[in-house]
């Protein structure tokens, strides 16, 4: 069973920091960092304030639910529902991250974990949890808008650029903005900028499949 300590190490890995960097953040030392995440000591709240701002997901850290929004709305979402599940809608979570295969669909891929969402909090964002599904983001490609290891709920009713789309590309899943271009093109766009743009012309649109727009981190899509 995952514990409060691994909790703790899965998000400071998930920004790339060592113990010590971490610890700098929240003002403690190496070694009280070590102890928080064997448990062997309880952070204070001065700690546990220090680290979300740093932009660790303190709910996650200490119940094991995630915390997701859309836009301006917050949105409560569970890893398993607790007692009765009405009003809760499921978000099957794909293992997309090493998919390869041109033509392979989404729907084939392995559903690693599932996400539950407020029904009714889904619709009044205009969002229908049959055309949601989740995959794992991989890489720093999308700067901060979207890190290593976080998961994104995608509406696979909107395929139309302009925004931050998951696509195939050729044998590839990517995560990237899509911008309509004079001609026909698309520019898919990184946030993080020693990324290149690339631009896929109206002829190499067979190669390219856009599977829906990204409309929920764990944490928020600029």
């Amino acid at each position: 069973m995952v514990s409060f300590g691994d909790r703790l190490r899965e998000e400071r890995e998930r920004l790339g920091l060592s113990q010590t960097q971490f610890g700098e953040l929240a003002k403690i030392t190496k070694k009280s960092q070590m102890l928080y995440e064997s448990e062997q000591r309880s952070p204070k709240a001065d700690y546990l304030t220090a680290i979300a701002k740093a932009g660790i997901d303190v709910q996650y850290v200490l119940t094991g639910e995630r915390f997701a929004s859309i836009g301006k709305e917050e949105l409560d979402v569970a890893l398993e529902p607790i007692g009765a599940n009405e009003g809760l809608s499921p978000v099957p979570m794909y293992d997309i991250e090493a998919a390869a295969g041109a033509g392979r669909l989404i729907e084939h891929e392995n559903v690693e974990s599932t996400l539950y969402f407020q029904t009714q909090a889904l619709s009044a964002e205009g969002l229908d949890p049959a055309h949601l599904i989740g995959a794992k983001v991989r890489g720093d490609s999308m700067g901060s808008t979207l890190q290593d290891g976080d998961r994104v709920i995608v509406d696979c009713s909107q395929r139309t650029p302009d925004g931050v789309f998951l696509l195939r590309v050729g044998e590839e899943y990517r995560i990237k903005r899509v911008q309509r271009v004079a001609g026909g093109a698309w520019l898919l766009i990184s946030d993080n900028h020693a990324y290149e743009k690339e631009m896929i012309k109206p002829d190499e649109m067979q190669d390219v499949e856009i599977l829906g727009r990204c409309r929920v981190r764990i944490g928020r899509i600029a």
